[in-house]
């Protein structure tokens, strides 16, 4: 099983989401890459993506990076189907439960994110409260824009609260079990690539079974 251990860095509480949370995680998180091609024989782009992540006493903050070429972001508003752009994604579960939690972020920060059994099963979105809670930052900015070819690079910043992930402040587990994805589904060039690896015969991230291990570290 693939592990990552994340650093726990309580200052980041106190720095803007727009300043120097990016810094902070490039310096001091632990960096990882998202370049595993599970699908090779039937998607076979890679664009280079890493993630830096680290978390504080409240939230988990992650950095996306990416270098590739085709950028899209055409959905603007929460919970519409960013996995069609330029997409970058986070799935995690609390050690023992039966659902698990998907953010899903387009290059512009829109996100997707719902709790659930399955791809299909007892499907629950957040709520447009619970989204707000979700902070972003990108390097690209908020407006959307069509598909642009070309060599692209951009970064962006998430912060999600543990709260979202039904952990209390001071009960902290030890460790989630989750992954990190990259994806375009409705580019010119469509790829699927994973942090930790999937063995299933089409592209298929809801699958919570191939999630590794991310340690907190105190």
């Amino acid at each position: 099983m693939k592990q990552v251990e994340i650093p726990y860095i309580p200052s980041l509480d106190s720095v803007s989401i727009e300043g120097g949370v990016g810094e902070v995680l490039d310096n001091e998180g632990k960096r990882e890459a998202v370049d595993i091609l599970n699908w090779p024989k039937l998607f076979s782009y890679r664009p280079i993506t890493t993630f830096s992540v680290a978390y504080s006493q409240t939230a988990l903050y992650i950095k996306f990076n990416v270098h590739g070429s085709m950028l899209r972001a055409i959905y603007t508003e929460d919970q519409e189907p960013v996995y069609e752009d330029s997409c970058v994604e986070f799935f995690c579960m609390k050690p023992g439960d039966d659902y698990y939690m998907n953010f899903e972020f387009n290059c512009i920060g829109t996100c997707l994110a719902t709790r659930r059994k399955g791809r299909d099963a007892d499907v629950r979105p957040l709520s447009a409260e619970e989204m707000q809670l979700i902070k972003r930052h990108s390097s690209l900015g908020r407006r959307a824009f069509k598909e642009m070819e070309g060599m692209f690079t951009w970064d962006l910043v998430v912060k999600i609260p543990f709260s979202l992930l039904g952990v209390e402040e001071g009960n902290m587990s030890d460790y989630f079990m989750g992954n990190f994805y990259k994806c375009a589904d409705g580019t010119e060039s469509p790829h699927y690539l994973s942090w930790s690896p999937i063995n299933t015969e089409s592209p298929d991230f809801h699958r919570p079974e191939f999630f590794g291990k991310l340690i907190l570290k105190k």
